[in-house]
């Protein structure tokens, strides 16, 4: 690595620079960056969000319930909770921009417009899934929507995803790499290689760490020594924020902001979405380290999708009965996407060795 690294230096991007947020300057001269203010959501913004939200979720449910028929084999880790964090992000993208994450990302899927079709014949082990029934809940790619996994191993997709940023500057346009990871992923030694390299060749990526408060089953108070996550570039010279990912216009403020920031020349970023997942860790966990009451405090306080909903009655912008026929047509999205991937067939035993490399 060290020697690729003296060679091939990355070249100065010939991107034209976006007015990024002013920095100024902490101690040790990492820039000091600070959280925005939530964005006034107009209302075609807050009924988009409104449909991308309950798409993911009423996708998750069912996701949830195949896998407790035995249609869906392996592991199934549900983003039930967190859907706000992909579709405020995915708001503040151009054409471009790539999107990697880890385990947890049919959410990531289908925020990206990924068919949930294809995505749920995935999870099913059908010819028609995204990487014809062979990857599964956790492997799955999309080259036509920027879609670059779905990756099991904890951490692997932080450096795939400085990668993408580093092809970003060879290349000289003004793409950028939303690299998401969460809270248990935040301690691997790769990701702070990874940081290094971003920060020392100002990649354009922008680090999303999805802080659900539970690295598998453990509190994110008993697992890491700094628990503010939005600090963890620091000794790298990379700012960092936390957010409330759980208020879709808060995301889609801190993802403008960076991503300006990225296409700017000014290197990474790394946004903290504290966030919170329904569900256990996958669909084996039964999520007994944490009380019943902490869980409904979150849904009946914090439901991101509920919020959308309350501001949308409340402004007018919609009526119990337009939201009611709205979650009716994604109920029906998500029962043909079912629907076909039960009916799909599975691959044919000559595809056990193609697309692999060996």
């Amino acid at each position: 690595m060290a020697t690729a690294a003296r060679k091939t230096a990355p070249k100065p991007s010939s991107a034209k620079s976006r007015s990024p947020a002013k920095p100024s300057s902490t101690a040790g001269g990492t820039p000091a960056v600070r959280t925005p203010k939530p964005e006034e959501f107009k209302q075609e913004q807050e009924l988009s969000a409104y449909r991308d939200m309950l798409l993911i979720r009423r996708f998750e449910e069912k996701a949830g319930q195949l896998y407790g028929m035995g249609l869906i084999g392996g592991f199934c880790h549900l983003y039930i909770g967190q859907e706000a964090v992909v579709v405020g992000m995915q708001m503040a993208l151009k054409e471009g921009d790539q999107v990697i994450t880890g385990y947890r990302d049919h959410g990531h899927m289908l925020a990206t417009g990924m068919d949930p079709r294809g995505v749920m014949a995935e999870l099913t082990g059908r010819r028609g899934g995204y990487s014809k029934g062979k990857g599964g809940s956790m492997h799955m790619f999309s080259k036509e929507k920027n879609f670059y996994g779905g990756h099991g191993i904890v951490g692997a997709q932080v450096p795939l995803g400085t990668g993408l940023a580093l092809a970003n500057r060879y290349r000289g346009n003004d793409s950028v790499s939303l690299t998401y990871f969460g809270d248990g992923a935040a301690n691997q030694g790769q990701v702070y290689e990874s940081f290094n390299m971003a920060s020392l060749w100002k990649l354009p990526v922008v680090y999303v760490i999805e802080n659900n408060r539970y690295a598998m089953g453990t509190s994110v108070s008993r697992s890491s020594a700094e628990t503010d996550f939005s600090h963890r570039g620091l000794s790298f010279k990379i700012p960092g924020i936390q957010v409330d990912g759980m208020d879709v216009r808060a995301v889609k403020a801190a993802g403008d902001l960076a991503v300006d920031w990225c296409r700017s020349g000014k290197g990474p970023i790394i946004l903290e979405m504290q966030t919170y997942r329904y569900r256990g860790h996958s669909m084996s966990d039964p999520a007994k380290y944490r009380s019943k009451d902490e869980v409904q405090k979150m849904r009946s306080e914090h439901d991101p999708i509920e919020q959308v909903k309350k501001r949308l009655l409340d402004k007018k912008w919609a009526s119990e009965d337009d939201l009611k026929a709205e979650d009716k047509r994604v109920r029906e999205i998500v029962a043909d996407a079912a629907d076909f991937a039960q009916a799909d067939p599975e691959p044919d035993v000559s595809e056990l060795y193609t697309d692999i490399l060996l």
